[in-house]
């Protein structure tokens, strides 16, 4: 490493602290605008954002998607934001992406919500950490890298995109679909302690169980949908015994597991209940095949709901995420991120899978090589994502944004 390079470094660092008061305010406004997914009205966080990007000085295209594909998915609105910085012609394009749609809060806060409360150097707030915090380290990154003024090669892209939450297929999906980007490589939004190269793939179904609806005092009258919907959450769950002995090779990925999130059904608690709705989520490890994956647990719920007399079922495909696996192509990617990282954190950056999946398979399915990284705990649980009091150390956010920046001007440096 010269002792230009050296000297560029620390410039970007120093740009990064000066600054840093700046990025966490940007990170609270996004935080106190609510982007819960459902009901998944996200248009407006959109705007709010490529408002604040455009007094920084990055103007962002927006890119709505079509009403109808939105309320098929089951949202309201989708305004994906793309800002291009654009260095030369020649090089390399390198995307940010970060998804800005979270789940619905849930109850247990102590710390408001929406609130970006600042506490004890934490940032409190639903999606504090995954993943507007990656909003504020691939912005800031970007702008330190500009504060350089040196001759750079090719561009960064920062894609924020609002569909990650239903799946990602009008998010990155839709804008690698219809054209608007297609980059040479990715940064995705992580954490800070571990470069993620791989990572589960997610089936989801909802199962409807039809039964035939009766007067709780002439039972036999009906069939009882619920005792269906019982023998096959029983079925699916015993499935989880076997999925322990299956085992992935990739380092932070265990097995394959199921959960049911989701069961509706009844009218009364004097009525049989004719119709019960479950929907579940099967993980896949990098080195399952989806395809016979969803073919297994169909033909399971299938010979469950034969053996039920009375009940018959409808099986509806939610999602289907594929697992990420490393492309080739991302080795100078990944290296820099674990030099940068170990040189800012003090400690060395492993590669790791996650049992997650996120929507940087989209991008592997166009053969772009990507890393997941960003600020945050060397866990999810840490974080408490999807759980109360979410939150985000400020320093994380911090060295990561350093982590990122120099990242950029080592891979486009002219």
């Amino acid at each position: 490493m010269s002792e230009l390079s050296k000297d560029s470094f620390a410039r970007l660092d120093q740009w990064v602290d000066a600054h840093f008061d700046e990025e966490v305010r940007f990170l609270q406004a996004l935080v106190q605008q609510p982007t819960d997914t459902p009901p998944g009205n996200n248009a407006p966080h959109a705007e709010l954002t490529a408002r604040l990007l455009a007094e920084m000085g990055l103007p962002a295209e927006q890119h709505p998607v079509p009403a109808a594909q939105v309320q098929a998915q089951g949202m309201q609105s989708i305004t994906n934001l793309i800002v291009r910085r654009r260095f030369a012609e020649q090089g390399p394009v390198i995307a940010l992406n970060a998804h800005g749609d979270v789940v619905p809060p849930g109850e247990g806060w102590r710390h408001g919500p929406y609130s970006g409360e600042l506490v004890d150097g934490k940032l409190y707030g639903r999606a504090a950490a995954v993943s507007k915090s990656d909003f504020a380290s691939y912005t800031f990154a970007l702008r330190a890298l500009e504060s350089l003024g040196l001759p750079l090669k090719g561009s960064v892209e920062l894609h924020f995109t609002y569909d990650e939450e239903f799946g990602g297929e009008l998010g990155p999906g839709w804008l690698l679909a219809q054209g608007l980007t297609r980059p040479n490589l990715l940064i995705a939004a992580g954490f800070s302690y571990q470069v993620v190269t791989a990572h589960n793939g997610c089936l989801q179904l909802e199962v409807t169980v039809h039964g035939k609806q009766a007067h709780a005092a002439i039972p036999h009258t009906g069939v009882d949908a619920l005792q269906g919907a019982v023998a096959i959450l029983n079925a699916l769950y015993a499935e989880n015994q076997r999925y322990r002995q299956i085992c992935s090779q990739v380092p932070g990925i265990s097995h394959p597991y199921l959960n049911v999130g989701r069961i509706e059904g009844g009218s009364n608690t004097n009525v049989v209940p004719g119709k019960v709705v479950i929907k579940l989520d099967r993980r896949m490890i990098p080195e399952e095949d989806p395809v016979a994956v969803e073919a297994e647990v169909r033909a399971l719920i299938e010979r469950t709901a034969a053996a039920q007399p009375g009940i018959s079922i409808e099986i509806r495909r939610l999602l289907l995420a594929k697992s990420l696996q490393p492309l080739p192509g991302n080795a100078a990617l990944v290296a820099a991120l674990q030099k940068h990282g170990e040189a800012v954190f003090g400690e060395p950056i492993p590669t790791s899978g996650t049992p997650l999946y996120t929507d940087v398979r989209l991008y592997g399915a166009y053969g772009i090589p990507a890393a997941i990284y960003g600020a945050g705990p060397r866990t999810v649980l840490e974080s408490n994502a999807k759980r109360a009091d979410e939150h985000l150390q400020l320093d994380d956010l911090r060295r990561a944004t350093k982590v990122v920046a120099r990242t950029l001007a080592e891979l486009l440096k002219a």
